[in-house]
């Protein structure tokens, strides 16, 4: 007979018990009381048919009845009058029938101790038990049981579970010892014992735990993690989830006391200096880093290439744990790697996206060039709630720079209109933010918030006055209009911050506006007594400043002010009347200070200062909750600064026999997944799958060089450009190869042999190495690498980093003599869950050219910004003269001189690119040989590199082309000029009319696009003009020796206009200098980049001036 059909014997108990009735005849003769308490209270014996089937004689009925309550439990629903039934059957030798039990007691034994404790035997019987399931249940029953009399018995099991040959068993105990340690705190040392075994631990199933433990109950046992460090790194990868995030956080504490800091070079990598474009002082940065070069720790180093491959987790806690462990272990150009599994997480849970935004918009602040590639990611979406479209704002005001703020500004006048008020007031102070930043856009955006002070939305209006009245105190002498047009708003603006800050400007340039100050006032007395308190207050400020400078006009109005302040009901108020009355009315009463009352009424006030929220975020670990709240939540472990001294490294050696380092070292080489290379190919890790291919347990001596050259990548710390060039790695240093071996001397193959020798020495040296794992050992072999590195196996092994010896650098290219001229490598796309077609970084200096609605010009005019008509071609360059400047003086170039100039011609390599032509000279009296360019910086600079020079004799000369991508930047471009001996860096620094092209367009069509270039995308000037230039053939040779632009027909003689587009994205730049008088003229540039126009306006206003 099944299960079920013995069940419904009984009476259909599961119906009753679902419906809350009682299945007796008895229930339906209670109805009355039934349906006056039936909601409100549950049947005292409403399972009642649950403690018969407990009761049962019948396994299968008991199995039935606690699957039944189990699921009870999982509905949240009370089980607790259960126990004393439950209870009875903890002797049951049915397994699964122990399991259900076992997890009910979890559940209720805490609850009910009593009744729990009369068990307590049995327990410790089933601690016995053959099932590992029933002796890790058993001993977590016992560690709920919340009564200190049993705290020996617990201990006894603890101890007797952390030597459990199962590692389950040994897990649970790792969560009963932070369960005791609540209990009994004065257990704490005989429970350290136990971590300090559970810590010493193989399996990956005890880790996390023991770890967590470890956390709770002693985490400032630092050397308990001694021994343990490089195993835990190692296991790191494989340890479940939420273990790998106690672990990341607990290695992160242990790295910052063990190992120096890795920004000791604080001048060379400077946080607020992050550049994502070209560095125009590599050359003294290299230098400096020469001087004092960063040998980072090989255990520092374990840690980050072990949990480098955690950035791939689909959990997203790890992936933060990861990113946070990169910021504060990492040296500064390596932190970078963690940016395209952050924007990944963008696309989980808005609670996800909230933290994730949270710890970017701290990065953000102080490493722009991380997140500026993806800036289009941190676009504000639609369906994005308020507090993440917040964040998304501040994290592109924290990107915001000079070459992509055309960019943000025209994001935001999309952002200012939309329909969320509290969003909209945040964008007008990102936009005051970004004019106070970047000084070049400060009276662009204040044009354009101008141009909202027009909008029919009251609260756009009043956070626009109050961000505009940010922006007037910067420089309040120039912008005498904009105040007047605030006075004239006043009557129509009802918001009181807006009120406010209207009445604070008319009473600080009270003297810049004599006429019109006195009529606010007049205006705020009528309606003194139904205002806002901010606003009365305002008012009486302004009141006494316009008594103490125009006492004429405003003493009566400022006596009828002060009386209704006396009177009025708020008692700031009253107190603030009373006190400015004593301070600018002379009296017997008042005494000195009278004669200070412009002094401090009137005293210059400092701009304020617009900064981001989250600036002092980073006081606290990324990551956490007290980061998140900004405010140091409970538990919370401040991260202790890095030791001036590095502390002994040895502390971490562990001293094993033979087999178990055997044992350990092949785990080691089995760790590295096989898909790491898929999502982070870096140099190291590729070296090191090249050469497990073909060694053994103790490697071989044909790997040698890839070891070496692996060990020489890391001690560099330049993991940026590991990660750049390590697709082309393979292909280059098999290439070398090929090339040198057919041209090694006898000499060569000597040092060959010495190296082998030296190899060997390593190899022994690494067998009775102390290490427990491979990596280890392969980074206790690096100072002998380092040491033993040779022209011959640099030859072999070519690595793009810059710390390589000079000797590898000459050997290289000894054996690329008659090589082809070096072009620009596209590096193999790789096949990564982080290179989806969102992620595709956008170069962080392009702007791309979009058309913008009509409709926009109704509610910001200001801010919108158009894109390129159909019908502009691109002209015929118009020649002027050549302007040559110096790239490389003869005596710092050790006899090699370099000049360039800008020939205007559309490059013929790449259309983005500006065309440059370089004459090289030699002034020595010696050849030079193999002159090329070498090393570019950023590695990202897109240079199409001249053909090389074989030979140069003494005296000659030759004129060669390359092509540069800009950007649209006037940034410098850097890169090294190299002889067959010595290498020059250099820069190439454009002026900003050379990153323009010229383009044909008719005068309809120059006025249409002009017309559409307004506000934020229009700057103008008056221009001073010599007497010189005032004809129309001298004003076009003027115009055309600043910029290379097209001339543009026009019908008026008084109009000269010019018409250009950008080299790289294209974007469309008009420049119109209308004739005022014989002496003077208005000049106007009109263009999306809003930073190329001023500086472009500052270039020709100059020449123009020039006789």
């Amino acid at each position: 007979m099944s299960t079920n059909a013995l069940y419904n014997d009984q009476g259909g108990a599961e119906a009753a018990v679902e419906a809350g009735q009682e299945s007796t005849p008895a229930a339906t003769a209670s109805s009355t009381t039934g349906a006056a308490f039936g909601l409100f209270s549950a049947d005292f014996k409403k399972n009642e048919d649950l403690k018969e089937m407990l009761e049962s004689n019948k396994e299968s009925l008991k199995l039935e009845a606690m699957k039944r309550i189990v699921g009870l439990i999982a509905k949240g629903k009370n089980a607790s009058e259960l126990f004393p039934a439950v209870v009875k059957n903890v002797a049951s030798k049915n397994i699964e029938l122990k399991k259900l039990l076992y997890v009910y007691l979890v559940r209720y034994a805490e609850e009910q101790q009593d009744l729990a404790l009369l068990s307590i035997s049995t327990f410790q019987r089933a601690l016995k038990d053959p099932n590992q399931l029933i002796r890790a249940s058993a001993l977590r029953v016992l560690s709920s049981i919340r009564v200190p009399i049993i705290v020996p018995i617990m201990m006894l099991a603890i101890k007797e579970a952390a030597s459990d040959l199962s590692p389950y068993v040994r897990k649970t105990s790792a969560h009963a010892i932070q369960k005791l340690y609540s209990l009994d705190p004065e257990q704490k040392e005989q429970l350290i014992e136990v971590i300090e075994k559970l810590l010493k631990d193989k399996s990956t199933l005890v880790a996390g735990s023991v770890v967590m433990a470890f956390e709770e109950v002693c985490p400032d046992r630092i050397d308990l993690i001694h021994k343990n460090y490089r195993k835990l790194c190692n296991l790191l990868v494989d340890v479940e989830e939420w273990g790998q995030v106690v672990i990341i956080s607990m290695l992160t504490r242990y790295a910052r006391t063990q190992f120096i800091s890795p920004w000791k070079e604080g001048a060379v990598f400077d946080e607020n200096d992050v550049k994502t474009f070209y560095d125009s002082d590599s050359e003294e940065k290299r230098c400096q880093t020469d001087a004092k070069p960063y040998i980072m720790d090989p255990d520092h180093r374990l840690l980050l290439r072990n949990t480098k491959p955690l950035l791939q987790s689909r959990n997203t806690a790890v992936v933060m744990s990861v990113a946070q462990l990169y910021w504060h272990l990492a040296p500064k150009q390596e932190v970078g790697v963690v940016t395209k599994s952050l924007v990944r997480l963008l696309r989980s849970h808005r609670e996800v996206q909230y933290v994730v935004l949270q710890n970017i918009a701290t990065m953000s602040i102080q490493r722009k060039g991380m997140f500026e590639p993806f800036m289009k990611s941190f676009y504000v979406r639609s369906t994005d709630t308020t507090h993440i479209k917040t964040l998304k704002l501040e994290i592109l005001t924290n990107l915001a720079n000079e070459a992509n703020i055309s960019t943000i500004l025209r994001e935001f006048q999309t952002y200012v209109k939309s329909q969320d008020k509290a969003f909209a007031a945040a964008t007008i102070q990102a936009i005051g933010r970004c004019a106070t930043n970047i000084s070049e856009v400060t009276d662009t955006c204040l044009n354009g918030l101008v141009l909202l002070l027009s909008n029919r939305d009251e609260g756009v209006v009043a956070e626009s006055v109050v961000v505009i009245r940010r922006l007037l105190q910067t420089q309040p002498t120039q912008h005498s209009e904009i105040i007047k047009h605030m006075a004239k708003l006043f009557d129509k603006i009802t918001v009181s911050t807006a009120r406010a800050s209207i009445l604070w400007l008319m009473g600080e340039y009270c003297e810049r506006v004599p006429r019109i100050a006195p009529d606010v006032l007049r205006k705020i007395a009528n309606t003194f007594t139904a205002e806002e308190d901010i606003v009365k207050l305002q008012a009486v400020n302004l009141a006494a400043k316009l008594y103490l400078t125009n006492s004429k006009q405003t003493k009566l109005l400022t006596q009828y002010i002060l009386n209704l302040g006396k009177y009025d009901q708020s008692y700031d108020i009253r107190d603030r009347t009373r006190f400015i009355r004593q301070l600018i009315v002379p009296s017997d009463k008042s005494g000195a200070l009278n004669k200070y009352a412009r002094r401090i009424l009137l005293a210059p006030k400092p701009a304020p200062v617009l900064e981001s929220a989250f600036k002092d975020r980073d006081r606290y670990q990324l990551g956490t909750l007290s980061h998140s709240l900004n405010s140091k939540a409970a538990g919370y472990q401040e991260l202790s600064d890095w030791p001036t001294v590095a502390p002994d490294q040895s502390v971490r050696n562990v001293e094993v026999i033979e087999p178990v380092n055997e044992w350990a070292a092949l785990v080691g080489k089995s760790k590295p997944p096989a898909s790491d290379d898929k999502f982070y190919s870096d140099e190291e890790d590729d070296k090191k799958e090249q050469t497990s291919g073909s060694s053994d347990d103790d490697g071989s001596s044909s790997s040698t060089s890839s070891s070496t050259s692996s060990s020489s990548s890391e001690e560099s710390g330049s993991a940026s450009e590991e990660e750049e060039d390590s697709s082309d790695e393979f292909d280059k240093s098999s290439t070398d190869s090929g090339k040198s071996s057919g041209q090694s001397s006898d000499s060569e193959s000597e040092q060959k042999k010495t190296t082998n020798k030296n190899t060997q020495k390593v190899q022994a040296e690494k067998r009775t190495h102390n290490h427990a794992d491979s990596d280890s050992d392969e980074n206790a072999e690096r100072p002998m690498a380092k040491a033993s590195s040779s022209s011959s196996e640099s030859a072999t092994s070519d690595s793009d980093s810059d710390s390589e010896q000079d000797s590898a650098a000459k050997q290289k290219r000894k054996s690329n003599v008659k090589s082809k001229p070096k072009v620009e490598k596209k590096s193999k796309m790789e096949v990564s869950l982080l290179d989806l077609d969102d992620f595709s970084p956008t170069p962080a200096n392009t702007v791309k050219s979009s058309v913008v609605s009509p409709s926009l010009l109704s509610d910001l005019e200001g801010l919108s910004l158009s894109g390129i008509a159909p019908t502009m071609q691109v002209a015929t360059p118009t020649f002027g003269l050549v302007k040559t400047l110096e790239l490389l003086h003869h005596m710092t170039g050790k006899g090699l001189s370099a000049k360039y100039h800008f020939p205007r011609q559309p490059c013929l390599y790449q259309p983005s690119m500006v065309a440059v032509q370089v004459t090289l000279t030699n002034c020595s009296d010696r050849s030079l040989e193999e002159i090329h360019i070498g090393e570019r910086s950023p590695a990202s600079l897109k240079i199409h590199c001249f053909n090389t020079v074989e030979r140069l004799e003494p005296e000659a000369s030759v004129t060669v082309s390359m092509g540069v991508d800009f950007s649209d930047s006037t940034q410098a471009a850097n890169f090294e000029l190299c002889t067959k001996e010595d290498r020059f860096c250099v820069f190439i620094q454009p002026a900003v009319g050379e990153l323009l092209m010229p383009c044909s367009l008719t005068e309809q069509d120059f006025c249409k696009e002009q017309g559409k270039l307004l506000g934020m995308n229009e700057t103008s000037a008056t221009v001073a003009m010599a007497t010189s230039n005032t004809s129309s053939q001298a004003i076009t040779k003027r115009v055309l020796s600043v910029a290379n632009v097209g001339v543009v027909a026009s019908s008026e003689g008084r109009l000269h206009r010019f018409a250009g587009q950008t080299v790289s994205s294209q974007v469309l730049v008009l420049v119109q200098l209308e004739m005022k008088d014989s002496s003077g003229g208005l000049l106007t540039i009109s263009t999306e980049k809003s930073v190329m126009a001023s500086m472009l306006l500052r270039d020709l206003k100059q020449a123009l001036a020039q006789a």
